[in-house]
Parts: C-alpha cells; sequence; structure tokens
C-alpha cells in the first residue's frame, strides 16, 4: 500500500457501498482506515457469498481497513467512538439521516471540539430540501435523476449495470476529503462535506441536463448506439458475438467504406457524405452495415478494424473480461483465503501499490478496545 496518508487517521461508520468507497479510496492511499460496523456487521457482507465464501461488494470495497463492532445504543460504545474520533482526522458516515445526531455525534458538535476534524456524512438527497428524509438506494436514485429514462433501448428503460449512483458519491466524496486534507494543511481548520447520491450522479447528469434545459433535447434511448453519431453503434459477427465501431471524422468514414465495406464510393453517396445524413439515413446504413460485420466472426472482424485503425470495442461478456489481454490484477487476502481481482484505475510510478487485506467481521476489535481505552 501506498503511505501518501500514512498520517491520517479515518474512523467511518459505514455501509453498503458509497461511504465505504471512499474510506477505501483513503486506506489504498495509506490512511489508517478504522470501519466502524454493527454487531451483526456491514450489510455488504451478505450481498452475495461468490468470493470463496465472502461478499464481491465487500471484498472491492474493504481492503486494508480495521473492523470493529460497535452497538451505538450502548454508552460503553459511543464513549469508545467518541475517543477515537477525538484523534481522527476524517470522520465518515451515512447512517440514515438524523441517526447520527440522535447518537450525539453531529458534525456540528464534532469539528466545535475539534477544528481540525474533517466530518464527512454521506446520504441519499442531501441534508436539506423536500426529500432529505427520503430513503435511497442506487437503483432508486437512477430512477430520480433521470439516468433510467437515457439508458436503455427502445423497448424501455434499463438499470446501469453496477452501482453508479453509489460510485459517484463515493468518488465525490474521496476528492472533497483529499481537498479538505491539502487546505487543512494550510489554513489548519478541518471543514464539514455534504455528499450525497442524488447529487453526485445529478452532476453526471449535466450534459443532457443542459440539452433538454436550453435545448428542448431528451435525449432517446438508443441501446449500444451514439443519438448524435453514426455509424457509433453495435454490430453483431457471424458467431453471434458483437463489436461495437465508432466513426468520429469524414478520414475515418472514408477508411471504414474502403477498409471494412470493400466500397469507397459509399464515403460520397449523399445520403452518408456527412455526419449529420449519415444520422438522418441511419437505417439505411445498417442495412449496408451489418451483412457486413455479419460475415465474420466478431474477433476476425476486431482485427480487421485495428489494422485499419478504426475505433471498436467488443462487446464483452464476463468471460471475456476475465481473460481480456489488458487486465492488471492485484491480489487481496480475505478470512477465506487470497483472493485474485481487477486492480485499481490508477498506477503510480509504474507501479501497481499492494492492497491491505480484508477484514473479518470485528477482527480488530479487542486491539482497538485496548489501544482506545478510557485512561
Amino acid at each position: 500500500m501506498r503511505s501518501d496518508l500514512s498520517d491520517v487517521l479515518v474512523v467511518s461508520i459505514e455501509q453498503a457501498v458509497a461511504a465505504p468507497y471512499a474510506s477505501g479510496r483513503l486506506a489504498e492511499a495509506g490512511a489508517r482506515v478504522i470501519k466502524v460496523e454493527r454487531p451483526e456487521g456491514d450489510f455488504a457482507r451478505g450481498y452475495d457469498s461468490l468470493v470463496k465464501g465472502e461478499s464481491a461488494y465487500f471484498v472491492w470495497l474493504n481492503r486494508g481497513k480495521e473492523s470493529v463492532c460497535l452497538d451505538l445504543r450502548q454508552d460503553e460504545d459511543r464513549a469508545l467512538l467518541a475517543r477515537m474520533v477525538a484523534r481522527a482526522d476524517v470522520f465518515i458516515q451515512n447512517l440514515a439521516p438524523g441517526a447520527i445526531d440522535r447518537l450525539g455525534f453531529a458534525p456540528a458538535r464534532l469539528r466545535a471540539d475539534n477544528p481540525r476534524l474533517i466530518t464527512v456524512s454521506i446520504s441519499g438527497y442531501g441534508e436539506e430540501g423536500p426529500l432529505a428524509d427520503l430513503k435511497a438506494y442506487d437503483l432508486l436514485v437512477q430512477a430520480e435523476t433521470g439516468l433510467s429514462s437515457i439508458t436503455g433501448n427502445t423497448a424501455g428503460p434499463a438499470r446501469t449495470g453496477v452501482s453508479v449512483c453509489d460510485i459517484a458519491a463515493g468518488m465525490t466524496a474521496y476528492q472533497a476529503i483529499l481537498e479538505a486534507l491539502i487546505g487543512r494543511a494550510h489554513s489548519g481548520e478541518g471543514r464539514h462535506i455534504a455528499v450525497s447520491l442524488f447529487h453526485a450522479l445529478g452532476d453526471w447528469m449535466n450534459v443532457p441536463y443542459l440539452q433538454y434545459a436550453y435545448g428542448g433535447k431528451v435525449p432517446p434511448r438508443v441501446g449500444l448506439n451514439h443519438p448524435t453519431i453514426a455509424p457509433y453503434g453495435v454490430y453483431e459477427g457471424a458467431d453471434g458475438k458483437a463489436v461495437l465501431i465508432s466513426i468520429q471524422n469524414e478520414r475515418e468514414w472514408a477508411v471504414l467504406c474502403e477498409a471494412i465495406i470493400g466500397d469507397a464510393a459509399l464515403a460520397r453517396d449523399p445520403r452518408f457524405d456527412n455526419n449529420t445524413n449519415r444520422v438522418s439515413n441511419r437505417a439505411a446504413l445498417d442495412e449496408i452495415l451489418r451483412p457486413v460485420f455479419a460475415a465474420l466472426p466478431r474477433d476476425v472482424m476486431a482485427e480487421r478494424l485495428r489494422a485499419a485503425r478504426i475505433a471498436y470495442g467488443r462487446v464483452s461478456d464476463m468471460e471475456d473480461l476475465k481473460t481480456h489481454p489488458q487486465n492488471r490484477h492485484v491480489t487481496v487476502k480475505t478470512p477465506s483465503g487470497p483472493v485474485r481481482m481487477l486492480a485499481p484505475g490508477a498506477i503510480v510510478d509504474g507501479v501497481l501499490s499492494a492492497p491491505g487485506p480484508v477484514p473479518a467481521l470485528g477482527e480488530h476489535g479487542s486491539a482497538l478496545r485496548a489501544e482506545f481505552r478510557e485512561i
């Protein structure tokens, strides 16, 4: 693990995805992260048992943390949490709205006691507004933000295949925490950070929002096709597997016509001689392209596209992803044994950071209770 944040102590009362994502990235940057779990554990531990008996979600999000189980209804455990927070640099929580205040750990009070503390609250809809108390889970927020309305195809809307709202909130919180740590180094003052799933994903929705708010354009659901560029979409090969191609300019269009379609003159056809005309005549264009792609297996066509320098992406299934030649992997220790998984996206000075182990439920409880005992 990297050591950039080795002098930073993070205490996180967390569950599910968004807050563990943020604290997990801090842990991988070298911070000491104490994960506070309810006595029965973060419920993400039970999302599945597919990784040698462990949850895929939990293994992904909780590397390098220490786990302690606290029942915050009990005075003794609240007192222990207070002693840990008193020494913390960052305090994160994603309990239900208002719950942290009722437990006696309102961020404003904590920062009054310790002005250097950075407090982070992650919620569904924010700390104010008419929906602040609404329950929020990832798919619900995908629907509420309008993401579902622009995802899918003509048959109807679809769920984005990963927890994109949770991830957006976790990423937003992580970058805000890093900004706060940099700011504190100059000012000596912490700050309160409020992140919600709705607002984090709302930021990501700005392009369709602006297109509609100012241009009256509602982005259509077009599946694996681009709504305003053609050809930029998916075509099936002879083996039933698909490849997605992207043409960005007229030079690339001419190359596609000559090298892939085998008809250089098609580039000058008035139906297809610029992107606007190709989009307007997409159905006719697809009638030409589909049999060309259907004549060859997907991977053979992918090699032809690569040789012609045409941008493409294979529509990979999970087996394709598992064996993808571009993958980078890390090995993570878990309570059930080592797990090989896809590496984080950043590589620093050519070196992948080694992740810390995934903690068993309450694994560090005794040590932490001794370290933070009342004096």
